[in-house]
Formats: C-alpha cells, sequence, structure tokens
C-alpha cells in the first residue's frame, strides 16, 4: 500500500472519529448560556428564565401527543462525548418538552440522553407525597444516547497489517487482549 491511500485512510478515520466525538452539535452547543450545577437551577428555575442549558440524565417517562412530547429526566453529569454518567449521583429532576412528536417506545424508560433546551418554567408535581420542582427545559437538540452492549470477559485476538513507509518494507501484527 502506498502512502497517499494510506494518509486519505487516516483522515477518513480521524474524520469519522470527530464527527462521532460528541453527541451535541457545535451549533447548540455555542447557545448555552448557563454552567453551573444543575441542583442551583433547580433551587431556583424563575432566577434562570430564558438561559440555555444543556443537561443529561436518565428517561423515567416519556408523555407524547400529536403536537408536543414531555420527558421526566432523572439528572445525571455528563461524561466524554456528553454522554451521562449512569449511577446514583443525580441531582434531580427535570422535565424535557418539545413541540415535536418523540414517540414514547424510542425515547423509553432506562435510556439516556443529553439535550440542549432553553428554561421556560417550572412545575410542581408529587414525588411520593413530597412537592418536588421540576424545572421545565424546552428542546432545542436532543441526543439519545444508544444502550451500550454488555461486557464479557474473555479473550479477544486481532491481526494487524502496516506499511514500511518509503523503505517499502511491511509488517503483520498479532494481539492478544484480555
Amino acid at each position: 500500500m502506498t502512502q497517499k491511500p494510506l494518509s486519505v485512510l487516516f483522515v477518513l478515520t480521524l474524520l469519522l472519529s470527530a464527527a462521532c466525538a460528541s453527541g451535541i452539535s457545535q451549533q447548540a452547543r455555542s447557545q448555552v448560556t448557563y454552567s453551573g450545577n444543575f441542583s442551583v437551577l433547580q433551587g431556583r428555575p424563575s432566577a434562570h428564565l430564558g438561559q440555555v442549558v444543556m443537561f443529561g440524565g436518565k428517561i423515567l417517562e416519556t408523555k407524547a401527543s400529536p403536537t408536543s412530547s414531555e420527558i421526566t429526566v432523572l439528572q445525571l453529569p455528563l461524561g466524554t462525548s456528553d454522554r451521562p454518567q449512569d449511577g446514583d449521583r443525580s441531582e434531580g429532576r427535570f422535565l424535557l418538552r418539545s413541540v415535536q412528536f418523540l414517540d414514547p417506545a424510542v425515547y423509553r424508560t432506562g435510556l439516556l440522553l443529553t439535550a440542549v433546551g432553553r428554561i421556560t418554567g417550572s412545575e410542581v408535581r408529587p414525588i411520593g407525597g413530597l412537592d418536588y420542582v421540576y424545572p421545565i427545559v424546552e428542546a432545542i437538540e436532543i441526543k439519545l444516547w444508544p444502550e451500550r452492549s454488555p461486557v464479557y470477559p474473555g479473550v479477544q485476538f486481532g491481526v494487524g497489517v502496516g506499511s514500511g513507509g518509503s523503505s517499502g518494507g511491511g509488517a503483520v501484527g498479532v494481539g492478544v487482549g484480555f
């Protein structure tokens, strides 16, 4: 294999990796005006009306009608690539609203999402006899994350082929992973 096709292949791989690196588009990300803690916003949503946020979490419930949808989300901290870190470190809940129909079979309970949206108010709803204040986020962009495949312990094998560059040499490698 010559150097030019390898360079093209490398650039294409780099571009594809960059495209997949983030869950939220740069256009939506550039609109974010609030980057503080969720718990601060949840404590006083009215003080943050109109601000654009980027939050993520786990879907608790999705309600849809032909003209709008509402997703109840358990907030989770964002990790790499803006993916929520599934765990028990939530700072609360929020309501994510959209003027689009979001199918509850697609946006189903337990899936993770990341959203950019505008704070438009709050709503009080009961949770186990407690009145809870839900910030309302009007969606600008939503990234629904695919479920991760379970990791199975075991042995993996790999084979690679390389080019020696200008010397014209080649190489073959075999690897074993545990």
